[in-house]
């Protein structure tokens, strides 16, 4: 990668009069102010639909391959002719300062399906039905029943659970237009989309992207492919995602995705493993794998677990996984989210591939240890620094909480010259910009100076999460001719 700094911008913050971002205009405006500014990345979040049962987490997702069309401009269907000015006119009044999902959701998909039903195919829609044929009818026969049947997939008639040939067939042919319309909906996400990131990529700004690392129980993978998840013969997880006690949580946390049966992936190729990064390079420059320890060794919950305690380590097969990836895929552009409690062997295997890590700022004071790797002064170049992440608060929200404690302390003694919490944030920011790692990204709240209000995700609770819109992008020159300054200063 090379040295330069960016912006952790989800498009679902972005100010929208449909009460949640989108890939029209503001997309284009906030890739000029980058180009602007100097910035050369732009980090975005999964695109993947999110579900209301999973709290509207694109990690928790229905599909690891669909993106989410409540983030499709509305207007860019009018221009292309698909919705009328009266059409959006017509949308009620919804918040600007947080995304009221469900009001989002029954405003917005009935003009989505209008203009999918004012679609005609053609040779491009017929391309990308081609090109995605791996997943696309499968996820849109399965949107399309979630629906009609109103459960969760362990919960389907049996012929549909099991997808009985003849079943899915009479279902495709009795809701072939409700199943068109997914698909439909799926390109006018896809190609908005592309159109962005063409613009971006002409004015040189790198797009990373997002992995999760599992899906929902609840979603068209587990559907489809069943074997390649430990669940038991009714398709009900016999064993869960988590984390141990860590920074965010003291009883850990308890996600509650199915883990995945290595031993069937490997006997099988670790092809969904190929397929979905080959999917995810064709919509990212470079991916963030989320959760990468959870690839070499991962914490399995028994099912039905109330906290993620009971859990315990199991081996993933990262050597035969990222062997066999790295046959595929040349260059193979990710980065390793390695926060928390890395262990000795995931170190080994991000060294073996070269893979770079993250190195976050609010993880560096919490003791008095010089060589805490989260310190500026310890980086190599093959790291990306963040002041902190989606999961963090903002910085100045976090400095909010730490008071005069001995955190703090360590923080004004490292910057040496800073008092107040806005003058510390500052300072963090420049010790990232001045430090070796290849790239730095801040989120957006930081150098815009915004607090608690403006935290995109607590890991630690299930509801409210994912809701922060930047609701204004006036007066903010001073802030980003600031960070302009640093860029060229520490030549990023």
């Amino acid at each position: 990668m090379d040295r330069g700094y960016g912006i952790l911008l989800p498009i679902f913050s972005f100010p929208a009069r449909d009460g949640i971002g989108d890939f029209g205009s503001m997309a284009y405006d906030f890739a000029d102010i980058l180009v602007r500014y100097g910035a050369k990345y732009w980090q975005v979040l999964p695109l993947n639909p999110g579900d209301p049962q999973n709290g509207e987490s694109p990690y928790f997702s229905v599909s690891s391959a669909a993106i989410n069309p409540l983030l499709i401009s509305l207007d860019k269907l009018k221009e292309a002719g698909l919705l009328t000015r009266q059409d959006i006119d017509a949308l009620p009044a919804l918040p600007k300062s947080a995304i009221a999902y469900q009001r989002v959701r029954e405003a917005k998909i009935p003009l989505l399906k209008k203009a999918a039903a004012q679609f005609t195919p053609d040779a491009n829609y017929n391309r990308f039905c081609r090109l995605n044929s791996r997943w696309l009818v499968d996820f849109s026969m399965f949107e399309v029943m979630r629906r009609k049947i109103g459960l969760p997939f362990p919960e389907w008639p049996e012929p549909l659970r099991l997808r009985d040939p003849k079943t899915l067939a009479d279902f495709r042919d009795t809701h072939e237009l409700d199943i068109e319309a997914e698909k439909i909906l799926q390109f006018f996400a896809w190609s908005q989309w592309r159109d962005l990131r063409r613009y971006c990529k002409a004015k040189g700004i790198i797009i990373i992207g997002d992995m999760p690392i599992y899906v929902s129980l609840d979603s068209a993978d587990t559907w489809t492919a069943p074997g390649l998840f430990k669940l038991d013969a009714m398709f009900h997880p016999t064993a869960v995602s988590g984390v141990p006690p860590d920074f965010f949580s003291a009883t850990g946390q308890l996600w509650n995705n199915p883990v995945y049966d290595w031993e069937a992936h490997k006997t099988k190729g670790f092809s969904w493993w190929v397929e979905r990064m080959r999917h995810l390079f064709s919509l990212y420059d470079i991916v963030r794998i989320d959760h990468f320890r959870g690839l070499v060794r991962y914490w399995e919950i028994p099912s039905g677990q109330t906290s993620a305690i009971s859990g315990a380590w199991k081996d993933a097969a990262p050597y035969d996984l990222f062997d066999k990836l790295l046959a595929e895929f040349k260059p193979f552009p990710v980065i390793a989210e390695d926060l928390g409690i890395i262990t000795d062997d995931v170190r080994a295997v991000m060294k073996h591939y070269g893979f770079p890590g993250m190195k976050i700022l609010q993880f560096a004071f919490n003791d008095d240890d010089p060589h805490n790797s989260y310190l500026p002064h310890t980086y190599d170049e093959n790291c990306v620094v963040y002041t902190g992440t989606h999961d963090n608060l903002p910085t100045l929200g976090w400095l909010g909480t730490l008071a005069n404690g001995k955190e703090r302390e360590r923080i004004v003694s490292y910057l040496g010259n800073a008092s107040t919490d806005r003058e510390i944030m500052w300072g963090l920011i420049d010790r990232a910009m001045e430090s070796k790692a290849s790239v730095a990204v801040f989120p957006l709240q930081d150098i815009l100076g915004l607090g608690e209000e403006a935290r995109v995700n607590d890991p630690a609770k299930l509801l409210g999460n994912w809701q922060w819109r930047w609701e204004n992008k006036t007066d903010m020159k001073p802030e980003f001719d600031r960070l302009s300054f640093l860029g060229k200063k520490y030549n990023r």
